[in-house]
């Protein structure tokens, strides 16, 4: 009983600690613009040189469209024009009218190939970009894309970048990782898993392209469309022979530059001391009294 109940206080405390979610945002017709705001901790650790009057523009790139039934899943990133800020994921659960991010933003992370085998059941393939494309992942869910967990490809930090993925059910999957040419062993390796990708088994490497039978591809009734009059990536389905936009995303989402810096208010100047009151001026001596003319009396 005490171990069930410190197990829940945990829990509790968990969830107070995680930030709120991010309100719905709401398809009018109009591009949406993703929510982003620029931290002085996000332009350190970009290295990023913005300043007051040349902000660094943000930009939103999506990589990835998957529609499961009513849903629709969008994979990508945020990024500046040299680096890759945070990874992207979002849904829509009734056909692009609202949206929401089932999961955090990674920073430093993009995503890029979607697979659903079921209603229930998905992957979405991501990296880590800076300095170089380390730690591989999957993000997972088994419950139609509510809910996702992160799983490393490896067991330790590792650079490579997932270049193919294929799950042939919820459970068997494969996926080819490139080592880059930095590696130190074959530049290319073949994983399995058996588990639905909560761990992985190294099955085959070389120094020569490996490639699987079977890959994630693009839904050919589905596309994403760069439109440059309205500078936003265009959501759109295959409907009766012609494309239908299901949403539309602003690309600029926003500016990375300095907080204003408060000018310190210059110090007080000291106050004159007060002087102590004069002293009362001495009465003004008397007159002295004339001399009387009288003759003194005989």
């Amino acid at each position: 009983m005490g171990r069930l109940l410190a197990a829940m206080l945990g829990s509790l405390l968990v969830a107070v600690a995680q930030d709120p979610p991010k309100p719905a945002l709401q398809n009018t017709g109009k591009p949406i613009q993703v929510d982003f705001s620029c931290s002085e901790q996000d332009i350190e650790w970009a290295g990023l040189g913005c300043s007051e009057d040349q902000p660094c523009p943000i930009y939103l790139e999506l990589t990835a469209v998957e529609p499961v039934g009513a849903k629709i899943v969008l994979a990508g990133n945020l990024h500046a024009p040299s680096m890759t800020l945070y990874s992207i994921l979002l849904a829509s659960d009734d056909g692009g009218k609202t949206w929401r991010e089932p999961f955090e933003r990674l920073r430093g992370a993009g995503l890029e190939q979607i697979q659903f085998v079921d209603f229930e059941n998905g992957w979405i393939s991501g990296q880590f970009l800076h300095p170089l494309p380390a730690d591989p992942f999957l993000l997972i869910t088994s419950d139609g894309g509510k809910s996702w967990e992160k799983r490393p490809i490896y067991n330790e930090s590792r650079y490579g970048t997932i270049l193919q993925f294929w799950f042939d059910s919820k459970s068997t999957g494969s996926v080819v990782i490139d080592r880059g040419q930095s590696s130190d062993s074959s530049r290319y390796e073949i994983h399995e898993s058996p588990n639905g990708g909560q761990s992985w088994m190294i099955r085959e490497a070389g120094d020569r392209p490996l490639r699987l039978k079977r890959a994630p591809a693009a839904n050919p009734d589905w596309r994403i469309r760069a439109d440059r009059a309205s500078r936003s990536f265009q959501i759109e389905a295959r409907r009766a022979g012609r494309w239908v936009a299901a949403a539309g995303f602003l690309v600029h989402v926003g500016d990375c530059k300095p907080a204003e810096r408060q000018l310190a208010a210059p110090p007080p100047e000291p106050e004159t001391p007060a002087q102590p009151p004069a002293p009362p001026a001495p009465p003004a001596p008397k007159p002295a009294k004339p001399p009387s003319l009288k003759r003194p009396a005989k």
